[in-house]
C-alpha cells in the first residue's frame, strides 16, 4: 500500500491543505478502497464555508462523501473475495445495536451522527478505509465515474421508496438539480401516466425530458394540480409549499431538501384539510442503497449525463467555486485523486 498522492484536509472553514497521503491499513471488519472519483455537492460547500450545523461536521476533516472505487485490501473477518471489486459505500457510521438500526433506519441511529466526509475522513484522497459492512459491490462492467454519483442517487431512492409511486399515477418533481434529475429517473421507472418537472431554470428542460419527464414548467407558467405523488428536491421552503400545492387531496409528498433554519414551512391547516401524507428524507438507509445499486446495474438510472466537470484533486478550490457559481453549465463536479 503505497502512500502516493495527496489528500485534501480542511483545518477550519476556508482553510484547506493538500497533504501527503498515507493509506490506513484496514483493521478487523474494515476495507481499504482505492478511490476512483469523489463528487462535490452543496453540503461540501457548506463544510468549506463553515455553514454546516456544528453537530454535523468535525474539523480538521478530509471531505468526500460521494465516491466510487475498487477494494485494495481487507482486514480480518472480511471476505477476501472483496479485493478487486468495484464498490460504492454508505456514509452513515451507525452503531448497529440501537432500536433504529435494528429496524433498518440507520440514518436515525440514536448513538449520534457520524458520517464519512463530515465527521470521519472522506474520499478526497487516493484511498479510503471504512467498515466493509458499508460497502455495496457493483457489477464488473460498472462505470466507476457514473458510480461516483450513487450516493445522491441513494438519498433520492429513499425518497422514491417512501413515495411509493404506482404505475399510472401522476407524479411530479420540484427541483431540477442533481437530486431532482435522479428523482425523475426513479419515478420514470415506475411508469407514471405523467411526470412533471418544475424548476425556475428553463435550460434544464432538455435534460429532464431526456431522463424521463413528460412535461416541464417554470413557476411563472402556472401550476397544475391533482398529482398523486410529488418529490421535492430543491431545498427551499417555497419549494416545499409549491410541492404541496401540486398534490391532489390525499396525495403523497416527500421532502428531501433542507431549507434555511427558521424558514416558514407548510401550512398545517392545508395538510390536515386535504389529508396530505408528508414524509422526509435525510441520507439513505441500507435498503435505499441496495435499491440504487440494483437500479444502476439494470440501467434504470444513468448518472453520467449529470457530470459536467472532472478535475484533479489539487483543483479542489476551483471545484468548490464551480459548485456555488450558479452557472447553468455546471452540473455535477467530480474530483479525481
Amino acid at each position: 500500500m503505497s502512500g502516493a498522492g495527496h489528500a485534501v484536509v480542511l483545518d477550519a472553514p476556508g482553510q484547506y491543505r493538500l497533504v501527503p497521503h498515507e493509506p490506513v491499513p484496514p483493521g478487523p471488519g474494515e476495507a481499504l478502497v482505492r478511490v476512483h472519483a469523489s463528487g462535490i455537492c452543496g453540503s461540501d460547500r457548506e463544510v468549506y464555508e463553515g455553514n454546516r450545523p456544528q453537530d454535523y461536521v468535525r474539523y480538521p476533516i478530509t471531505p468526500g462523501h460521494e465516491w466510487s472505487g475498487t477494494v485494495d485490501a481487507v482486514g480480518a473477518g472480511v471476505p477476501a473475495e472483496l479485493v478487486g471489486r468495484k464498490v460504492v459505500g454508505e456514509g452513515f457510521r451507525n452503531c448497529q445495536v440501537c432500536d433504529r438500526c435494528h429496524a433498518g433506519e440507520t440514518t436515525l441511529c440514536t448513538a449520534g451522527y457520524e458520517e464519512t466526509g463530515f465527521t470521519r475522513p472522506g474520499a478526497m484522497a487516493p484511498t479510503l478505509t471504512l467498515p466493509a459492512r458499508l460497502l455495496h459491490p457493483l457489477r464488473e462492467d460498472a462505470d466507476l465515474t457514473a458510480a461516483a454519483l450513487l450516493e445522491p442517487a441513494a438519498c433520492i431512492a429513499a425518497a422514491a421508496l417512501k413515495a411509493n409511486a404506482q404505475p399510472g399515477e401522476r407524479a411530479a418533481v420540484v427541483g431540477a438539480g442533481t437530486l431532482g434529475m435522479f428523482a425523475v429517473q426513479f419515478l420514470a421507472a415506475c411508469s407514471p401516466a405523467e411526470l412533471l418537472v418544475l424548476d425556475n431554470r428553463p435550460d434544464r428542460e432538455g435534460l429532464a425530458r431526456k431522463l424521463g419527464a413528460t412535461e416541464f414548467r417554470t413557476r411563472g407558467q402556472g401550476l397544475p394540480g391533482g398529482f398523486d405523488v410529488v418529490i421535492e428536491a430543491a431545498g427551499s421552503a417555497v419549494a416545499a409549499r409549491t410541492s404541496a400545492a401540486l398534490l391532489r387531496r390525499g396525495g403523497r409528498l416527500v421532502l428531501t431538501g433542507i431549507p434555511a433554519q427558521g424558514a416558514a414551512g407548510l401550512d398545517p391547516t392545508d395538510l390536515v384539510v386535504r389529508q396530505l401524507e408528508v414524509r422526509t428524507v435525510f441520507g439513505a438507509s441500507p435498503a435505499a442503497w441496495a435499491h440504487t445499486v440494483r437500479a444502476f446495474g439494470a440501467g434504470l438510472i444513468n448518472p453520467l449525463p449529470l457530470v459536467t466537470h472532472e478535475l484533479e484533486l489539487a483543483e479542489y478550490p476551483r471545484a468548490i467555486e464551480l459548485v456555488g457559481s450558479g452557472d447553468p453549465d455546471v452540473g455535477k463536479v467530480l474530483l479525481r485523486p
